[in-house]
């Protein structure tokens, strides 16, 4: 019997799938403030609108875990050299959070932090990020502004709606356990832009322009959405892609059935659903008169129709 040690696979493989397992279901309920700085905005709209599953493998997602652990050992550092760090709004033991449109767009901070040895008496916006070794050497070579315009307008929104002047950015090299820390200053003109934008998103009722209309550009190769935006894929079925539910004030509307949707309900959508016109990739020629509007014709570029609202395509979202 062959009694020597050798590699497990299977192990690690299923320690991935418990993650997977036990990951949890369905889309973020807000546009995040750590996404807003991509550059195409029709992705921006695919993610609020929930319009194609994102799935993480399980090493990713261990991944994520670890970004996670640090992010309390990075608090830990500043304090031991003598600042004021708190994970937690004092007042309420919980997250600080931001938000703005009517609550569908904003994000929470891995806190704040006072008596920083280059800016001793102004509170901070704190970010902590982990990164590959590559990674880490464009952050040192470029600056958080020119290597991560996602991470610098992430602190530009935190600044502008915490009303604070000035982050810390303090990154890890995951490989060697070097740091980076970089002191952000907020610049409103650019804060306001990307507030504007998170509205111009949200309130969008129609698909954005996109970036390309190359699915080989770089901000289309590893998109997630560009199945449906460069491809053949379906957006998925549920309230957030239905012509007849728009964000508001606090939540979202169903005009077919005149009602409040809380986010159970918009995941399971319901059989009345139709597709918002645009992402449906044909030409629309006819719909009922009726109000609401009970059925949608498309013309496809091969001639076929469809008409959309004949099947019952409720379906859960799943992520």
């Amino acid at each position: 019997m062959d009694e020597r040690l050798g590699p497990r696979p299977a192990l690690c493989e299923a320690i991935y799938s418990a993650y997977e397992r036990d990951a949890e279901p369905g889309f973020r309920e807000h546009l995040g403030a750590s996404i807003i700085g991509k550059l195409c905005e029709r992705a921006l709209w695919y993610d609020f609108r929930w319009i194609s599953p994102i799935r993480h493998p399980g090493r990713v997602l261990r991944l994520f875990e670890s970004g996670l652990r640090e992010e309390s050992r990075l608090a830990r550092n500043l304090r031991r050299i003598g600042a004021t760090v708190h994970e937690v709004d004092p007042e309420t033991g919980r997250q600080f959070r931001v938000s703005a449109v009517g609550g569908h767009f904003g994000g929470s901070l891995d806190g704040v932090a006072c008596g920083l040895i280059d800016d001793p008496t102004r509170w901070q916006a704190l970010e902590y990020k982990t990164h590959s070794a590559r990674s880490f050497a464009e952050l040192l070579a470029q600056g958080v502004q020119r290597s991560k315009p996602l991470h610098f307008a992430q602190m530009q929104v935190y600044m502008a709606l915490m009303g604070l002047e000035a982050a810390l950015y303090l990154a890890v090299c995951k490989n060697d356990d070097a740091l980076y820390a970089e002191r952000i200053r907020a610049v409103p003109a650019i804060a306001e832009g990307l507030l504007a934008k998170a509205e111009r998103i949200i309130l969008a009722a129609t698909t954005p322009p996109r970036v390309s209309d190359d699915p080989e550009h770089w901000a289309c190769r590893y998109c997630e959405h560009a199945g449906v935006c460069h491809g053949k894929a379906a957006a998925r079925v549920h309230c957030r892609s239905c012509l007849h539910a728009s964000p508001r004030e606090g939540g979202w509307h169903c005009a077919r059935h005149d009602s409040a949707l809380g986010p159970a309900e918009q995941r399971e959508g319901c059989a009345q659903h139709l597709y918002i016109a645009s992402l449906v990739p044909g030409e629309q020629v006819d719909a009922s008169a009726s109000v609401p509007v009970q059925w949608v014709r498309y013309r496809f570029a091969d001639g076929s129709t469809w008409r959309d609202g004949d099947a019952d395509k409720r379906t859960e979202v799943a992520a």
